[in-house]
Order: C-alpha cells, then sequence, then structure tokens
C-alpha cells in the first residue's frame, strides 16, 4: 500500500497548493477525499466477500467431515431395533396381572401414552394488551355559585 511519510506528505501538499492554487484547493481535496472513500468501501465489500465464501467453504468441508464421521459411528454401533412407540415399564417392578391391585390400589396408573405438550409461542405474553392501572380520581367539589 501507499506508504507516506512526513516531509512527503509536505512536499506534494506543497505542488498541490502550487499547481491547483489555494482557491481551488478545498474542492479538489473534497473530491480526492471522495473517491478514495469509494476505493475504500468497495475494498471492504470485496474483503467481506472473500471472508464469506471461505466461511461456506470451510462450513462445507466441516459438514462433510461430520457426516463422515456419523457414518462411521453407525457402521460400528448399528441400531438393534427401531422403537415404534412410546417408551414405558408397560409391566412395572414384576407386577403380574395376579399381583396387580384394583383402583383402591395408591399406586399410580401406568401412563400408556406421554401426554402431548402444547407450545405457546415465544411472544405470547407481549401479545395481550395491558391496560395501565390508575387510581381513581375523588370526585370534584361544586363550586359555590354566588
Amino acid at each position: 500500500m501507499l506508504d507516506f511519510n512526513a516531509p512527503e506528505f509536505l512536499v506534494v501538499g506543497i505542488v498541490a497548493l502550487l499547481v491547483i492554487g489555494p482557491k481551488d484547493l478545498p474542492k479538489a481535496m473534497r473530491f480526492v477525499g471522495h473517491w478514495v472513500g469509494k476505493a475504500r468501501r468497495v475494498a471492504s465489500q470485496f474483503r467481506s466477500g472473500l471472508d464469506t465464501m471461505v466461511r461456506e467453504s470451510e462450513l462445507a468441508e466441516m459438514e462433510k467431515k461430520w457426516a463422515e464421521e456419523n457414518a462411521r459411528i453407525m457402521r460400528e454401533h448399528p441400531p438393534e431395533k427401531m422403537l415404534t412407540g412410546p417408551v414405558y415399564d408397560p409391566n412395572p417392578q414384576g407386577a403380574t396381572p395376579a399381583n396387580m391391585a384394583g383402583p383402591e390400589d395408591d399406586t399410580p396408573p401406568v401412563m400408556a401414552e406421554p401426554p402431548a405438550l402444547k407450545a405457546e409461542p415465544a411472544d405470547a405474553a407481549l401479545d395481550t394488551p395491558v391496560e395501565p392501572t390508575r387510581k381513581p380520581r375523588a370526585p370534584r367539589k361544586k363550586k359555590a355559585e354566588s
């Protein structure tokens, strides 16, 4: 990149003052500053585009490695069987139909299926309007008519 030190910058300033003149020098400096700013913005956009492309390629490479590792793990440890229903113990603590208690027993029943959970929106509380609470005013006293 361009490297200016103080004496070189002073020489360029004096030459610009002599060539352009003191009247038009501020206008020329604004013009040069405008184009330098544009060049910096273009360079910044180019650099951020390159960074984005590098990041995306690294992510794709990591996803490929993860997929290969997942396939290796699945080969080494195949699933024994697929679960088709809810996971629970249909025969709790060795109970058999002969020794299972009826409704008078205090043991809780075995749940056949897990309860369905109702998902609430994250901002449900924000959707309901809240009325500000105000203290009621005391009634106004009427002015005595004269």
